[in-house]
């Protein structure tokens, strides 16, 4: 039994769906939002990376290393705005953070 186009399909629809999970039902967590999100765009590469290979193209490879520089970006600039906001309010609560004036 090879592993096929659709089994890498499969497995990325349930990473999408656990992260569109992550984020709708976990409102009061900003970590696991962010995570969530990670997630999705974990689902997004191995598309990207599964149709590249079923073509024998390499232009989706080449967009999925994009798409995990962004992802280390994103994480890395949240991560550092979490920190310093739990720093100055003791609380990363998104109730807490929806109510920024700025």
């Amino acid at each position: 039994m090879a592993v096929g186009l659709s089994h890498y399909l499969a497995v990325s629809a349930i990473l999408l769906v656990l992260g569109l999970v992550g984020i709708f039902l976990n409102r009061k967590n900003v970590i696991v939002i962010l995570m969530s999100v990670e997630l999705i765009l974990l689902a997004v590469n191995l598309n990207l990376v599964a149709f590249s290979a079923h073509l024998n193209d390499l232009a989706g490879q080449v967009f999925a290393m994009f798409v995990l520089t962004v992802a280390a970006a994103e994480a890395s600039i949240g991560l550092a705005i979490i920190v310093i906001y739990f720093r100055n309010r003791g609380s990363i609560e998104v109730e807490d953070i929806s109510t920024l004036r700025g």
